[in-house]
């Protein structure tokens, strides 16, 4: 399914035939990602009383979530997102809501870990089918960048008003109504999101046949071409999660109150948010794989220069400007993954960025938990931001040229990736 536009914007984006509706339940499934983490955080708090098996148990939960997200996506890009991704969801919920019935004094510790490593296991990829199906819908690369801009700055706002609605449930009732509310938002969201027109224009790719090999599976130039992306998904990754507990350590030195946390991680995400809607509506001239390391560049350079802010005016500035690459460079991130693969290997391509951004944030949120104490906070933020830079050094590759097993269709497919990409890109694979 594809439609042809004139106008490259939002507006546009959201005309094309059923879009809006599937991009709604998109979003109303992808909202139970923004409550389920706190509400189940505080209901296995409240339940047992101990904040080390609370946080064994958001470990296997995450760690199930993220680690297994590839495979996830391979299932849907093998299968179809109805018959992959309706069971997957409806799994996740009902292990969901086992989960709140056992989040009660006296159950066991290891029924509370097992239990959430499974629903983790089964958390259904609704982020990377969604760009996936953007792809399918629109064909025009302009519209498309317009189209996982929105998608990103909706999903940043997904994850601010997650836990403020998880907040407002357990100031009039118990936590586990938030669990129970997650396991409904995904079902109902994915219901609607996999029985929309738009959802079932992506065709299975199927074990024996497909338009191009899998990524890291042989391919020629696939794995090298996902490369970059990944890498950049996992230093902004690190770079971003480092800022929660730098800004903590920042008003602690300088005995500014909690209250102060929270606006200049506001200022990030509004910083984000910004960033992707203005890079979403410029028709940039240079190509994909030349603007992802400047975006790159532009996180760690901001989040260094922030470790010198004298006060907290500054360094609110700083990271809003910080946060004005984060999601461009994401949003970029993302149509280079698009781009690097036959259609029928998008959503588990998205899903790469998607792990590769989660396990960058856990990474990071660990490696500085241990350099805060031990380093003066400005090189902290040095630290945190060269990850960004540093990742911004990794070369683009192309994907490979050789004819795909699908065809004159397969070959078209990879002759349009490579005509979008710079003159050093395209020699480094010849």
């Amino acid at each position: 399914m594809s439609t042809p536009l004139s106008r490259p914007s939002y507006a546009a984006v959201l005309r094309v035939p059923h879009a809006r509706r599937t991009f709604s339940a998109a979003l109303v499934g992808r909202l139970s990602y923004g409550t389920v983490s706190l509400a189940l955080m505080l209901s296995v708090t409240r339940s047992t009383g101990s904040y080390a098996v609370a946080g064994l148990v958001m470990a296997l939960f995450g760690a199930t979530s993220v680690f297994l997200s590839p495979y996830r996506a391979s299932l849907v890009d093998r299968h179809g997102p109805r018959r992959a991704l309706l069971p997957m969801a409806l799994l996740y919920a009902t292990l969901l809501c086992v989960l709140a019935a056992a989040c009660r004094p006296g159950t066991p510790e290891a029924v509370l870990a097992v239990t959430a490593g499974l629903a983790g296991a089964c958390t259904p990829p609704l982020g990377p089918t969604m760009r996936a199906v953007w792809a399918e819908l629109l064909p025009d690369r302009l519209l498309l960048q317009r189209a996982y801009s929105v998608d990103g700055v909706a999903e940043e706002l997904l994850f601010v008003s997650g836990p403020l609605l998880v907040g407002g449930i357990v100031a009039v009732a118990s936590p586990v109504v938030g669990v129970v509310l997650s396991a409904a938002l995904v079902a109902a969201g994915t219901l609607a999101f996999v029985t929309s027109p738009a959802t079932a224009a992506l065709r299975p790719a199927g074990r024996g046949k497909s338009d191009g090999p899998a990524p890291g599976r042989g391919g020629p130039g696939q794995g090298r071409a996902l490369l970059q992306p990944v890498v950049v998904a996992a230093g902004v990754g690190v770079s971003v999660s480092a800022v929660d507990l730098l800004v903590v350590a920042f008003a602690g030195e300088r005995g500014l109150g909690d209250g102060t946390v929270a606006w200049v991680l506001a200022a990030l995400s509004v910083g984000s948010a910004v960033g992707g809607l203005v890079n979403g509506a410029v028709a940039w001239s240079s190509p994909t794989r030349a603007r992802l390391p400047f975006f790159a560049a532009g996180v760690g350079l901001c989040l260094a220069a922030a470790g010198l802010a004298p006060g907290l005016g500054t360094l609110v500035l700083a990271v809003m400007c910080a946060g004005l690459f984060v999601a461009p460079a994401l949003t970029t991130a993302y149509l280079i993954a698009d781009e690097s693969v036959a259609p029928g290997f998008r959503v588990r391509a998205g899903a790469w960025c998607n792990t590769a951004v989660n396990a960058g944030m856990s990474a990071g949120a660990a490696v500085v938990g241990l350099l805060v104490e031990r380093l003066p906070l400005p090189v902290c933020f040095a630290v945190a931001g060269a990850v960004a830079a540093a990742a911004a050094l990794v070369p683009g590759y192309r994907r490979g040229a050789a004819r795909p097993a699908g065809g004159a269709k397969g070959a078209a497919q990879s002759s349009s990736v490579s005509s979008e990409l710079p003159e050093s890109s395209a020699s480094s694979e010849s």
